[in-house]
This record gives C-alpha cells, structure tokens and sequence, in this order.
C-alpha cells in the first residue's frame, strides 16, 4: 500500500488545485469556527465540487453536533469525516452509523500513556490520525504547527490505517517517517506561510518530499 498524503486546510481555488496537482490523496477542509482555515459552506461548496474525484474529501470537525454535520455533508460532499475534538468511542460509532460515511479520529499524543486509547478507538474508527497534544491554552486542537516524539509510535500497530500528524513539512517527514513507518501523513501548518494562508510551492514541495520518503523510509527497495 502507497504513503497516503493529506493536505489539510485547503480554502482557496488555487492550493487546492496544488494539492490535487501535486498528487495529494486527500484534501482536507476546515469546518470550526475558531480555526482560522474555517471554511463557510459556499466556499466547501465550490471547492468540493473542484476536486471531481482526483483526491479524497475529508470534512475536519470539532466535537460537532449532527444539525451541523448534516451542513458540512450537504455542501462538501465529503469521502470521510474527520473527528478532532474529544469525541467518545461511542460517539465515534454512532456518527459513522448515522451518516454512514467512514471516520477518521483525531488522538491528540504527547506521552506514552496516551497510546492506552488506541486501540478503543481503533475498534470503531477506520482510520486514526495521531497529532501533538495542543497547549492547555490553546483555542484549537490542531493545525498549531507543534511535534511530538515520534518514537512513542515505534510499535504502534492499531490494525486501522493510521496518519501522523503535528508540524510536519518538507523538511522533517523523511525522518518522521523513517522513525514511525507511518502509512500516512497529514500536514496543514508546514504549508503555510501565515495562519491559514497555504503556499503552492511548499505543497508542491511537501508531496514531492513526502514520495522521496516513501522509497526510503516506508517501501525501501531492497
């Protein structure tokens, strides 16, 4: 199975079309108020209907409520829905039973102990993504552009495809991969050249780094 490459927090006609150009997986958008790649449901509108199935669209949330994902399904049309809040494993599987769309659950890391929840969410998410803990004074659980020690995932095997998220860009992925072996990598802030502003030249350069790194790190040729 190829490296899956998610670019998170696309919000504009330009990075996306970068994304998909580049040869992204997955094309991520912001649904979250406090985040500033917070996207209206017009504008996730004219951008889902963009990508034409070149690239899988997840919907990113934060503990939302099903009035509200009933709107974010509505206008993206998403693949999968993307869990970042602080979601119960039971409200991981009801949500992935009401919309019947696949999940993915965001598991915030910053210590071994918090490896202890994998595999309960893993009974009933289709995929983790595995990001650095945010600050306790933070205002978003994610896209804060901080890492975490990716030896904590050494011997992490979930039985769910998993990503690795948390400050990852063009020039740490090769290691945060020869570290975790991860089958996936999602990136937002290393991106970017401001908050919420994506670079067309760092995506193009983050997909061009990340299939390097697949060779190496994830399939080397023996």
């Amino acid at each position: 199975m190829s490296l899956t490459v998610k670019i998170c927090g696309l919000s504009t006609p330009e990075t996306l079309d970068a994304a998909l150009d580049a040869g992204a997986d997955m094309v991520g958008f912001v649904f979250f108020p406090p985040s500033p790649r917070h996207l209206g449901f017009e504008i996730a509108r004219a951008l889902g209907s963009r990508v034409r199935g070149r690239a899988q669209k997840v919907a990113l949330t934060v503990d939302a409520q099903e009035e509200y994902l009933s709107a974010v399904i509505e206008a993206l049309r998403p693949d999968m829905l993307q869990l970042h809040g602080v979601e119960s494993t039971d409200r991981v599987e009801a949500l992935r039973q009401i919309f019947g769309l696949p999940v993915m659950k965001a598991l915030p890391i910053a210590a071994k102990g918090d490896l202890d929840r994998v595999a309960r969410y893993a009974a009933v998410a289709d995929r983790l993504l595995f990001d650095a803990r945010a600050p306790r004074e933070a205002t978003r659980p994610g896209g804060l552009g901080n890492t975490f020690d990716w030896k904590l995932l050494q011997d992490v095997e979930p039985g769910v495809p998993f990503m690795l998220s948390g400050g990852l860009d063009a020039d740490n992925l090769g290691e945060a991969l020869r570290v975790t072996r991860a089958p996936g990598i999602d990136v937002s802030s290393g991106v970017e050249r401001a908050p919420g502003v994506k670079d067309q030249d760092k995506i193009r350069a983050f997909v061009r780094a990340a299939r390097i790194a697949e060779v190496q790190h994830v399939h080397p040729v023996a």
